[in-house]
């Protein structure tokens, strides 16, 4: 196998792969930056979630079903962009090891509505407490104009094209919050 060289530098923006009719307009300063962000900011759950035997997907499902009670399974798909098999073998495990429960709608009987458990519960509030702590350290470095902007870029990052209904709200949210 050869050696990755990286005789150019990863903060040029006209680094390699750069195609040659863009201009050199790449932006590999913030795409390296999102990477080793996410990377940072889900390894510490990671971590925690491995002495139980989950991954990054129970993580996700539990978050939303903890984030929205009562949210639908359908819904649940559209919010994770999934297959349904995907979902079912992380929601299995999930429900058979008590940390979420699955009800039936009161107006559809169909309807597979999702709750966290206080076991869940108390799961998501642990991952979320470790992934606020990085927030918040990151953030302490900032001025809160500064930190509008950060959530302005997140916000601005999010396809709203054909936006699922957790997204919706999340915006409705954050258009109600920033009118305050």
């Amino acid at each position: 196998m050869p050696d990755i060289n990286f005789a150019t530098s990863s903060h040029d923006a006209t680094g390699p792969g750069s195609a040659a009719g863009d201009g050199g307009n790449l932006r590999w300063d913030i795409i390296e930056l999102l990477f080793f962000a996410y990377r940072d900011f889900v390894g510490d759950p990671d971590q925690e979630l491995e002495a139980f035997g989950f991954g990054r997907a129970h993580h996700r499902v539990m978050h939303f079903v903890y984030r929205y009670p009562g949210l639908k399974v359908a819904d649940l798909l559209d919010v994770l962009r999934i297959t349904k098999q995907s979902l079912g073998r992380v929601l299995k495990q999930l429900l058979d090891e008590g940390y979420i429960v699955q009800k039936t709608g009161d107006n559809d009987r169909r309807q597979r509505l999702l709750y966290a458990t206080p076991k869940g519960e108390e799961l998501v509030q642990k991952l979320a407490g470790l992934q606020t702590t990085r927030i918040t350290k990151a953030l302490a470095e900032m001025s809160p104009q500064d930190a509008e902007t950060v959530k302005r870029f997140l916000r601005a990052m999010i396809d709203r094209d054909d936006p699922d209904k957790v997204l919706a709200t999340i915006f409705a949210n954050v258009n109600h919050d920033t009118k305050e």
